[in-house]
């Protein structure tokens, strides 16, 4: 819901009326001055465009007493001035890495560059050494959380993946080909490989590599390269096929946040064709063209053939969703074979959660300082099950065609906007710290949830706290665009279990999703009265949580309001302690 607001004059109840209170550098950088001139100069052409929309620059939020968010924009849309007072503190931090569509985006919404190192909001830039994340402001947001190397880098993904497969069986975690990481796995690999002499074919990879850069195909045992790191896999070498030829998927997914748990996945994305039609015959296993999809390999080949329509399904990329079309001809089941996507992507999300919260806990001082966005790789074989190939923790966002201009662009508007950038306020707007008495509540419940305990829901007292999470998760629900959250959700609870630490916020959120899964707009509308009394702000000490004394007695706990939620019994009303609301 965007709707416009009287920005010319001031308005108290989210007006940063200190802006002067961030001090911008007297003295712009030459460089950086000249590098917003070009830009500031491509986007003007794109803004004077007689068809653009102007829209709101601040979305409001579904709450009272919550501050707005800035507004982005695909380029259909002309996003309206601020005052000056606050345009210039939309500042996004210089990068050579940050993708021109990205920089398009943020300059529709009237930020500029700046080299300063602390005055700025939105840094899309490399991922950095842990330590560095210490310097993040409240107010500053950047692309990448510490610590996602754990899936990002192949090796890593590979070991922390096969670990849980372990756990938990193949049947959870058999979405991932059979690996091994060298030099550590040779003789064990070696063992596997002389059981399949002459049948099997193996795919070698760089364990940090990108691009389809030194990836090889083999299938005998001279050909493999012992004396560096390589991720070693068997290969799929009876791949689903169109048109006889091989493709992969590029699934977008966006997290907001990892305490609590908060996974997007983009509805639209991309599919990668290979070049030449597929063989498996051992004759062909060097042609790259054949044998992988990587676009920056494919462009090369002079057979290589663009496509610029997002609906067509004609050369060598096509839009995700015109996979999906052309598969619902063939009569596939894509809904499933969807929800089998996503399962594989929050599984091999939760394999990195304990040691990205472990690093956000030693190196972040706010939660909301980091956001990432990840490229999926999925195959489909013959049977059309999804394999996992890799993720991305950097996926490319340049665009060398409409294709990509179109989704792409669709896909960084709704990103920004989920990200949920405020204007730095001199008042306080967020509660950082605990209270005692927060920390009391989510030690029970914790502890409950360890111990198996038959316990009471944590919605029956909401803490200042607790509202805050949930205000914060509803709201950025509503900016979700094109993304759909797939977790938590109502039918998520299957998942917390994989997680290697029991967090208090997960466990929130997921009641809150099974009690109002159905009725959104009365959860909302119950947090909403709270905020319109501050209550989500207060940290004093009479909003008092007692730790429940009879819990067999209390009948809104975890199983009671999977209950309610199967047979469409009428809400029950939730409290706030020491609230009359």
């Amino acid at each position: 819901m965007f709707m416009k607001r009287d920005l010319s004059a001031d308005v108290s109840d989210f007006s940063p009326s200190d802006a002067g209170d961030v001090k911008l550098p007297d003295n712009a950088n030459d460089k950086t001055r000249g590098a917003n001139s070009a830009i500031n100069s491509a986007a003007a052409k794109e803004l004077d465009g007689p068809l653009l929309r102007e829209t709101p620059a601040l979305v409001l939020s579904l709450f009272t007493n919550i501050l707005p968010t800035i507004y982005f924009a695909t380029s259909d849309e002309k996003v309206e001035l601020l005052p000056r007072s606050m345009r210039k503190l939309l500042k996004w931090k210089k990068s050579p890495v940050t993708p021109i569509i990205v920089k398009q985006a943020m300059i529709r919404s009237h930020f500029t560059i700046t080299s300063d190192t602390h005055q700025w909001l939105l840094c899309w830039g490399k991922h950095m050494h842990s330590p560095a994340f210490r310097f993040l402001l409240k107010h500053q947001k950047l692309n990448h959380f510490p610590g996602t190397f754990q899936i990002g880098r192949k090796d890593m993904l590979w070991r922390n993946l096969a670990r849980l497969r372990k756990l938990f069986g193949r049947q959870e975690f058999g979405f991932f080909p059979q690996s091994f990481v060298l030099p550590f796995d040779l003789r064990q690999l070696q063992r596997v490989w002389d059981q399949g002499v002459g049948r099997r074919r193996w795919i070698a990879k760089p364990p940090a590599g990108a691009r389809g850069n030194g990836i090889r195909v083999l299938h005998k045992w001279n050909q493999l390269p012992k004396s560096r790191p390589l991720v070693v896999q068997r290969y799929l070498h009876k791949p689903f096929l169109i048109d006889g030829c091989k493709f992969d998927l590029r699934v977008y997914v966006y997290i907001t946040s990892y305490n609590p748990l908060r996974i997007y996945i983009f509805d639209d994305g991309l599919v990668r064709f290979a070049s030449c039609r597929y063989s498996p015959s051992t004759k062909n296993l060097g042609n790259r063209f054949m044998h992988l999809t990587n676009y920056s390999v494919n462009r090369h080949n002079s057979a290589y053939e663009v496509n610029l329509d997002r609906n067509a399904c004609r050369g060598h990329k096509w839009a995700l969703k015109a996979l999906w079309n052309y598969l619902n001809e063939q009569a596939v089941d894509t809904t499933s074979l969807w929800e089998q996507i996503k399962d594989i992507v929050l599984k091999t999300i939760i394999v990195s959660e304990a040691v990205v919260n472990s690093h956000m806990e030693q190196f972040v001082q706010h939660q909301s300082s980091c956001h990432e966005l990840f490229g999926f790789d999925i195959m489909l074989d013959e049977k059309l099950k999804p394999w996992l190939l890799e993720v991305n923790i950097s996926p490319s966002l340049h665009s060398s065609s409409a294709l990509d201009i179109n989704i792409k662009g669709q896909l960084i508007k709704d990103l920004l906007n989920l990200a949920g950038i405020q204007l730095p306020q001199k008042k306080e707007w967020q509660p950082w710290n605990l209270t005692e008495n927060e920390k009391a509540k989510q030690s029970y419940y914790l502890s409950a949830f360890l111990s198996e305990q038959a316990v009471p829901s944590l919605l029956d007292s909401l803490t200042p706290d607790d509202v805050w999470t949930l205000v914060q998760a509803e709201d950025e629900l509503s900016r979700c665009g094109q993304f759909e959250r797939v977790f938590p959700t109502v039918s998520t609870v299957h998942y917390l279990r994989f997680l290697e630490i029991p967090r208090y916020y997960n466990i929130l959120l997921h009641q809150w999703e099974l009690l109002y899964h159905a009725a959104r707009h009365k959860g909302i509308a119950f947090l909403n009265n709270l905020c319109k009394q501050h209550f989500h702000l207060d940290r004093s000490d009479h909003h008092h949580w007692v730790e429940p004394d009879d819990q067999l007695s209390l009948q809104n706990g975890i199983e009671s309001t999977k209950l309610l939620c199967e047979t469409n019994e009428a809400v029950p009303q939730l409290q706030a302690i020491g609230s009359s609301s």
